[in-house]
């Protein structure tokens, strides 16, 4: 075979985004309005929430405190009500298990979706969780359309379910209806957009910083660099061979090393591995610290119930202050807003008076133990006490064994 003119290959291992996320064809449909231009916008947050550490902490988080510990009402005077309140469907779920879905829901997608289920003769109430993405307004805003799979929808393969209040028989003899809860969004109509919409940028910062230093410690710390070797190749397939070959020897992850080969016209092998040294790992470092700060500003939430800064100490005081906060300006508010048509379901369908139902909150750490009484208590934060006062003998954990806030 004649031999051909020297060659030089060069080799460069591939360095896709790691933060894209679907990529999936534009779908269309004069049936539905799209979530997002390519109608998959929830998927990609979701895969968003999958990826960044601390963003997915504060939604769970989120989720945790607004569903609360549980639900107490009026028992002697509704008792079908704490029954409805212990499983609300046959799957065997609490009302506080679906609660917590659909909180989920809205700190994710600023959207969630509850379906009501009864009969015609409003013989029973069942409310099921519909997971955010399978759900799309119809064309008419009366409706929600329910596939399994956006990428490919088939109308004859979705559910149609009527907005609350309305309700519509289905064909296993049940009339059901589905609550649309969505945050609201100046020039957005169909549908609500996460609080988070600020901290897209920040999220991708903090994932691709986890990224770069799993990548790091892949690649054993090594540094990049290229690497030259010394060999002669006839043609384009033998030069691939030859690359591929030194990667997988040499490299150690991907997008750390770039390989050169070239002809080197002696007997001397003149190869050698040219170091590309960088000297920003504190600037990597600061900037996915701000990426996280950014982050919990972006959730309108706090560092110290996200799990944050408590490498100087563990502080009950702080943490009580800031739930405190968060009580009143987070969480109450989300629970009034998903448990509104909840209370108007159990009175309209079920015909149970829902008032007496409250959400329990409780903080996530205590500054006195339990086993206090209450004279106690009050003598360690410097108040005035009476221990031969009856009602200083009780312990704490009686006075808040129901620590309920209400949620109006």
């Amino acid at each position: 075979m004649e031999r051909k003119n020297p060659k030089i290959a060069l080799g460069v291992t591939a360095r896709t985004d790691p933060y894209a996320t679907l990529g999936a064809a534009t779908v269309r449909s004069d049936k539905f309005w799209r979530w997002g231009d390519d109608n998959l916008f929830p998927s990609a947050l979701a895969l968003m929430a999958r990826r960044s550490t601390t963003h997915r902490r504060i939604i769970n988080d989120k989720a945790d405190y607004i569903s609360g510990k549980g639900f107490v009402c009026d028992e002697t005077a509704q008792p079908r009500l704490r029954a409805f309140a212990d499983r609300v469907n046959p799957l065997g779920e609490s009302l506080r298990q679906v609660l917590n879905k659909l909180a989920f829901d809205k700190a994710l997608f600023g959207n969630a979706f509850l379906e009501v289920v009864t009969d015609a003769q409003h013989s029973f109430l069942a409310l099921y969780h519909q997971d955010a993405t399978r759900c799309r307004i119809a064309r008419d805003e009366r409706h929600i359309l329910l596939h399994h799979d956006w990428t490919a929808f088939k109308p004859s393969e979705a559910q149609t379910l009527p907005l609350y209040p309305a309700f519509e028989p289905q064909a296993d003899g049940t009339v059901r209806s589905l609550i649309h809860y969505k945050d609201y969004e100046p020039m957005y109509t169909h549908y609500g957009v996460p609080p988070y919409i600020a901290g897209f940028g920040a999220s991708a910062i903090a994932y691709k910083t986890d990224r770069w230093n799993i990548s790091r410690l892949d690649n054993s710390f090594q540094l990049s660099g290229v690497l030259l070797l010394d060999s002669a190749v006839d043609n384009e397939a033998e030069a691939e061979r030859i690359t591929r070959l030194a990667e997988e020897k040499f490299a150690g992850n991907p997008g750390q090393v770039m390989f050169v080969i070239r002809d080197g016209g002696d007997e001397k092998d003149h190869s050698q591995f040219i170091p590309i040294s960088s000297q920003n790992e504190g600037d990597w470092q600061a900037l996915h610290a701000q990426a996280v700060g950014d982050i919990v500003v972006a959730h309108s939430w706090f560092r110290t119930l996200s799990g944050l800064d408590y490498a100087g100490g563990f502080s009950a005081e702080r943490i009580l202050h800031e739930y405190e906060v968060a009580l009143n300006t987070v969480i109450l508010g989300e629970q009034a807003e998903l448990m509104e048509p909840i209370r108007e379901a159990l009175r309209t369908v079920a015909g149970l008076d829902a008032s007496s139902l409250q959400i329990v909150n409780r903080p996530p750490t205590r500054s006195k133990p339990i086993y206090m009484k209450v004279w106690e208590a009050r003598k360690a934060d410097g108040l005035d006490y009476d221990p031969d006062d009856e009602r200083q003998q009780a312990f704490l954990s009686e006075i808040t064994k129901y620590n309920i806030r209400s949620i109006e």
